[in-house]
This record gives C-alpha cells, sequence and structure tokens, in this order.
C-alpha cells in the first residue's frame, strides 16, 4: 500500500510541478559549505534548509523535534523536549552523521548519544542546513551519511527577548536573548532552562544552556566568537542496559570556545577558526545508590583549520587543513587520545553555459592509531533552465571507531579493541524542481558498506552486547518531497522516503542499532495563516521500523503573533499514539504545552 502511495505522489508531484508556470524570481538561499558560500538553486547535492520562519512555527519542543520533520531522517529519541536523541541518515547509525555548530564540530569522540548536546536553544536558530548523502571529503570524520549544520546570527541593534512555557508532568522552561551592537560589531547572549517531572518514572529532567556570539566586520571579511555551556540531568528509565534497568540517572555537560576568521583578498577567499570542545558523561546504574556502579566520562577536543578558494579562470579551486587532539579520561574506557590530520581538496567549474557544474574532490586523513583514510567523490550537475536541475554523488566515505566502540565494558556490554574502521561507497541521483511557490525533489540513493559496526548479540536472551565488525550491509532506497504555498495563508509539505538494508552475512546476530532502521517513513505538514495574526502548523509522521512496528503520530501548534508579543499552544502526540524509537524505550503520550514571548526594544 504505501509503494502505491509513494508511486502515485511522485508521479503527481512531478506533473504538478512543470504544469506551473515558471518565475523569473527564484528564491536563493546561499547554503555555506566548508569552502565557499553556494546559492541552493545552484547545489549539486541533496541539500534541506530548515529556516527561522519554519522552526517558529513547528510543534517542536527541541532541535531534534524539529529534525524528525526532515524526509529521510531518524531521530530516535530517549525522552523527549531534547533530553537525549540519536541521529541517523537513511539507514545509517548515529555514529556515521556529523554536527556542526556554525561550522564548528560537535561530536563526541566517546560516544555520539552525546552529541546533540549542543547549547542553544531552538529560538536562536536562524538556520539548520542539511546535506544528505556522501559529504566525507568535504568535512571528514562522521560525515559517513550526512552533515548538519545548526547556524545562529547576531543582529545589530538593541533589544530583550524574555520567553516562558508550562505544561504537562510539571513541565516549565525560561529564556532570555539579549542582542547589543550595531553594523560594525554585534553581540548576542542567551541563555534557557527547562525541567519536568517525567511522563513515566524516573523520566524527569533539568537543561540549562547558555550561548554567547560575537560578530566583528573587518574590511572584506568578519572574526567571529562563540562560548556556549550546555548541561542536561535526566532519570534514565530503561534508556541502555535494559527495559529493566529502571532507576538509571545521567548527567552530561558539553562547552563550545571557537574563534573564526573569514576574509576575501580578491579572488581568494580564507576561511580559519581554532576551537575547544568539552563533553562530561556522569551515569549511575542506579541512580538511588550512587556507589553500585558509577561511570565518569571526560573528553576534550581541541583544534584548528585553514580552508580556502580561489576564483579563476578554470573555475573555484578550493584547499584546506584541520588538525584535531581528541582526549578522553574515564575510570571505565581508561586514558585515551588520538591526533587526527586532514587535507581537503575539491574543484568546481561549469561548462555549456554555466548549465553543468562539476566538482571533484578528494581529502586524505591520518589518525595517529588508526592510519590513513582517503575521501574522494564526485558531483555533478545540470540546471535545464532557472527551474528544473539534475544532479549525481558518489563517494567513499570512512568512519573511525569512537572509543565506546572500542573500550567500553559493562554487565551487558563489551566493547572492542580490535574494530576495524568500517567504509561505504555511498552514491546518490536525483531531479529537483524550484519556484517561488513550489520544491519539488525526487532522489535515488546506494550506500554499500564494509566492516559496518554495531553492537550484536548472539540470540535475543543473551544479556550482552559485543560491538563488531558485522561485515557488508547494501543500503538502497527512494526519497520524494513536494513543498506548496498554494496562497500566502496555506502552504503543505510531504515526503516519503523508502529503505532497504540488507546484511549479506548477519550469521543470526541480533543488531542494536544498524538494523533497526526506517523502512517506509511519511511525514506531511500543513500551515495556515489566518486573521492576521495566527498561524496554525500541523505535522503527521508516519514510521515504519523493521523491528519495532509501525506508528503514526500527530502534533499542533496555533501561534498568535503581534509586534513585539507572540504566544501558542503545542499539543506532542495529539492521538495518544504508544510507540517507542530506540531500544525499547516507552514515549510520552499527548503531551500540551503553552507558551509565550516578549521582546523589548531599546532605544
Amino acid at each position: 500500500m504505501i509503494k502505491k502511495i509513494g508511486s502515485i505522489f511522485l508521479l503527481g508531484s512531478m506533473l504538478y510541478a512543470h504544469a506551473q508556470e515558471k518565475t523569473t524570481d527564484i528564491e536563493s538561499i546561499e547554503f555555506q559549505g566548508k569552502f565557499t558560500s553556494t546559492p541552493y538553486k545552484s547545489a549539486n547535492q541533496n541539500i534541506t534548509v530548515i529556516t527561522k520562519e519554519d522552526i517558529a512555527n513547528s510543534p517542536a519542543k527541541s532541535i531534534d523535534e524539529v529534525l524528525q520533520q526532515v524526509p529521510g531522517m531518524d531521530i530516535r529519541r530517549r525522552g523527549a523536549n531534547g533530553v537525549q536523541s540519536d541521529i541517523g541518515f537513511r539507514g545509517s547509525s548515529f555514529e556515521q552523521v556529523l554536527l556542526l555548530l556554525n561550522g564548528i564540530r560537535m561530536n563526541d569522540s566517546q560516544t555520539g548519544h552525546n552529541s546533540m548536546n549542543v547549547p542553544v536553544d531552538m529560538d536562536d536558530v536562524e538556520r539548520i542546513e542539511i546535506i544528505k548523502g556522501p559529504a566525507a571529503r568535504r568535512f571528514g570524520q562522521n560525515a559517513y551519511a550526512g552533515v548538519i549544520n545548526i547556524i545562529t546570527k547576531t543582529n545589530p541593534g538593541k533589544r530583550v527577548k524574555i520567553s516562558a512555557d508550562g505544561g504537562d508532568y510539571e513541565t516549565y522552561g525560561f529564556g532570555f536573548n539579549a542582542q547589543l551592537g550595531n553594523e560594525k560589531f554585534s553581540n548576542s547572549l542567551q541563555a534557557n532552562s527547562a525541567t519536568s517531572q517525567g511522563y513515566m518514572y524516573n523520566t524527569d529532567y533539568e537543561i540549562r544552556n547558555v550561548f554567547y556570539q560575537s560578530k566583528l566586520n573587518i574590511k572584506n571579511g568578519d572574526l567571529k566568537l562563540q562560548a556556549g555551556f550546555s548541561e542536561k540531568k535526566f532519570g534514565a528509565n530503561g534508556f541502555y542496559a535494559s527495559k529493566d534497568a529502571t532507576e538509571q540517572y545521567e548527567e552530561t555537560q558539553a562547552s563550545i570556545v571557537s574563534v573564526a576568521h573569514q576574509q576575501k583578498f580578491g579572488n581568494l577567499k580564507l576561511n580559519s577558526n581554532v576551537y575547544w570542545r568539552r563533553g562530561q558523561d556522569m551515569y549511575l546504574y542506579d541512580r538511588n545508590k550512587p556507589d553500585g556502579y558509577r561511570n565518569m566520562h571526560i573528553g576534550n577536543n581541541v583544534g584548528g583549520e585553514m580552508n580556502s578558494s580561489y576564483q579563476w579562470g578554470l573555475g573555484t579551486t578550493g584547499v584546506g587543513v584541520e588538525l584535531r587532539k581528541e582526549f578522553l579520561a574515564s575510570n571505565n574506557l581508561g586514558e585515551r587520545n588520538r591526533f587526527v590530520s586532514q587535507v581537503f581538496f575539491e574543484h568546481h567549474f561549469s561548462l555549456l553555459d554555466k548549465k553543468l557544474n562539476i566538482s571533484p574532490g578528494i581529502s586524505w586523513a591520518n589518525y595517529s592509531k588508526e592510519g590513513n583514510f582517503f575521501y574522494p567523490g564526485l558531483d555533478v550537475g545540470y540546471n535545464f533552465n532557472q527551474n528544473n536541475k539534475i544532479y549525481g554523488n558518489i563517494a567513499r566515505v570512512h568512519r573511525v571507531p569512537t572509543f565506546t566502540d572500542l573500550y567500553y565494558v559493562s554487565k551487558t556490554e563489551q566493547g572492542n579493541p580490535d574494530l576495524l574502521p568500517e567504509n561505504a561507497l555511498s552514491s546518490e541521483i536525483g531531479y529537483q524542481y524550484q519556484s517561488n511557490r513550489i520544491l519539488a525533489k525526487v532522489s535515488g540513493f546506494m550506500r554499500n558498506s564494509n566492516n559496518s559496526i554495531d553492537w550484536v548479540k548472539t540470540d535475543i536472551a543473551n544479556k550482552v552486547w559485543y560491538a563488531q565488525n558485522v561485515g557488508k550491509i547494501d543500503t538502497k532506497g527512494v526519497e520524494i518531497e513536494l513543498s506548496h504555498r498554494v496562497f500566502d495563508w496555506l502552504k503543505y509539505t510531504a515526503g516519503y522516503t523508502y529503505l532497504d538494508s540488507k546484511v549479506k552475512k548477519s550469521n543470526g546476530l541480533v543488531s542494536r542499532y544498524i538494523l533497526d532502521n526506517l523502512k517506509h517513513q511519511v511525514v506531511a505538514k500543513l500551515e495556515t495563516r489566518f486573521l492576521k495574526y495566527f498561524t496554525n502548523e500541523l505535522v503527521y509522521r508516519y514510521n515504519e521500523r523493521l523491528n519495532l512496528g509501525t506508528y503514526n503520530l500527530i502534533d499542533e501548534k496555533l501561534s498568535f503573533s503581534r509586534k513585539d508579543l507572540s504566544v501558542y499552544v503545542l499539543i506532542n502526540n495529539l492521538t495518544n499514539t504508544k510507540y517507542t524509537e530506540a531500544f525499547g524505550v516507552e514515549m510520552p503520550q499527548r503531551w500540551f504545552h503553552l507558551g509565550f514571548s516578549y521582546t523589548i526594544n531599546i532605544k
């Protein structure tokens, strides 16, 4: 049935898109790449941009919940409202996606479970840029299945924004955002906190974020500083060891400090940054008996990179270098460190009156413990006209095991220091139609993985999960998207993703992560504006997971916005559906939220 719906939707989308009159002014969203900024309509990859307006209208309480509304993304939450989430793309594991904050790497070398510890509130996000498919040659490690770049922004002027919300289960949140500066030098400071008693036993949480950002304009460029701190304390009922581990508790922290420089010298553009990310993770098997079993991990990533691009007669050439040191101190994983060196090269050129765009590239990475890796790739795009284009990508990608994959030991998990890095050949081909009111995309993709890393056990009754190279996994699929603003007051968006993943030699192993992917996914949104100040957004999601069955979810948000005041009512899981997204963790049923924000402009 789903296949028939997908086929009908694909045909209808393409016919309807072609039936529209061409427009002379196509919206150009500048996508921020590693070397250069590219207009959205000219990009040779499958790119999704979530705008500030999209985020404001979304019935979501956290960034991970916003990402759940992107076709092809598999956000497997433990708890709600941003407590903890694993991010996957098109059947990937949560370790195979790279997360950036204003271009700075946020992935945790201890474990990907902590990568979404991002110290910004979604109200302060300017946009989110997502690259689906092969991108590793531009970004390196973890860009195995895709890249997410969360972008914040400072604005000139003086204003203070305060916000508060409340909801079921004694859920409360407070936020503060101050903007101060002018066109030359601008600053932004935000702080927010959220607490809840939880939707079931031992799912209470406290979340706090503080984030500062500044921008200094210099001749033909700018200097940017960002510094942030995130802290989460939460009951982790059934999150890890087993469903019977109802007393688990965890506290995580993430800090980021970075300075970035960007400047143009004629046809030469330079981008550079230095950064430090610190992560801390404290885990208790029983929060009432802290001396029984306790893990403490403290990790630091310190690095810097310099990227350059030069525009000349034969196109634009980009060259980049990144150096990074990863440290970990842990009572379970031991004292670990590794040094990473990466070199990136890419060249972009156009033919046939700039209709054919070609971008070959390669990067080299050296890990002090694991050796050398090469990431070659090629992007090709052809623009038939200002509305229609086709594109294709192919690249070799690798992922080095995390310290948890290699060394973690508990009563229910056993790491493997002999793990080999996993690698894959990833490819995609697609078509895109874009006008002022319509965006339609269809693509087919494949990822042929070798030495895939997963946590497995020999049979379901076994209590211990082992980290292993499980062999070859062939993933293929189709993705369809259509977004149409029918009138100024009415917009609908729909997307369908089909996935087929097969392990060539599973040997009857039970998979914990990789083979529990979505097979069918449908995402649909309906946005309406009425009575001048009201906006309503309804989001429907259908997920069919290989091992956890199917479920349907509806989220709803009604917003009122006039001048400097905004008020909203939000309902998650409107139909009170019972479901799980990760490891059998029961997710919350219907959850009401009420919130407001008010902006004070200072002269």
